[in-house]
């Protein structure tokens, strides 16, 4: 699988990448400390979440979040999470809602695992209707010809929360292919804008 990106667009990406993460690890971590706190004073254990999800290729590698579940849990992310989900804890919830448990995906940003802007890293085997993405929607694995990205085009689109039907799978694999036949600069901005203007917030968040 070809990347679209190449000579001065891979460096651009790249650049973009890394002062974009390093911009917004400086800005969020005195928020990133009190979040850890209430993570530790709302029900113990580890404050960061780990988990494999498919980057680029479709290689695995392991997406960082501020975790928002109870520390028991174990859960591969195959099915998703649902909006009522009695697994969140309270903390969770509100990190959830202000899309603050997604801040550590900087860190995968600086160790070249993940973009700024891409499509939705997804977990292994992912499920819609008891079947996996891959075997749903034709051309999914063409959207692993790049990083995955904290926010994206299908995200700033109506495509957050849980993707539990084909038709919304469908829906999501054409935005981000449109997104990677279409990808310029400009189109990143424009998606970093709507997503601080709009996209870190709604009924689709949880």
């Amino acid at each position: 699988m070809q990347t679209p990106f190449s000579g001065r667009q891979e460096v651009i990406k790249r650049v973009e990448d890394y002062l974009i993460a390093t911009l917004a690890l400086l800005l969020a971590s005195p928020l990133m400390g009190l979040v850890a706190i209430a993570i530790k004073l709302g029900s113990g254990g580890p404050v960061l979440f780990r988990q494999r999800r498919l980057g680029l290729h479709g290689k695995p590698f392991v997406i960082l979040k501020f975790r928002t579940m109870a520390r028991e849990t174990c859960d591969t992310g195959e099915e998703g999470t649902r909006p009522d989900d009695p697994r969140i804890t309270p903390v969770g919830r509100l990190l959830r809602r202000a899309s603050l448990d997604e801040l550590p995906q900087f860190l995968n940003v600086l160790r070249g695992e993940m973009s700024v802007v891409g499509p939705r890293a997804h977990v292994p085997g992912m499920q819609i209707d008891d079947r996996t993405y891959l075997e749903t929607v034709e051309a999914y694995a063409l959207r692993h010809r790049v990083k995955p990205g904290i926010t994206g085009w299908a995200q700033v689109n109506g495509m957050r929360g849980g993707i539990r039907t084909r038709q919304r799978a469908r829906r999501g694999v054409r935005l981000d292919l449109q997104y990677i036949d279409n990808w310029s600069l400009w189109l990143d901005l424009r998606i970093l804008l709507r997503t601080l203007f709009g996209g870190l917030t709604g009924r689709n968040v949880f």
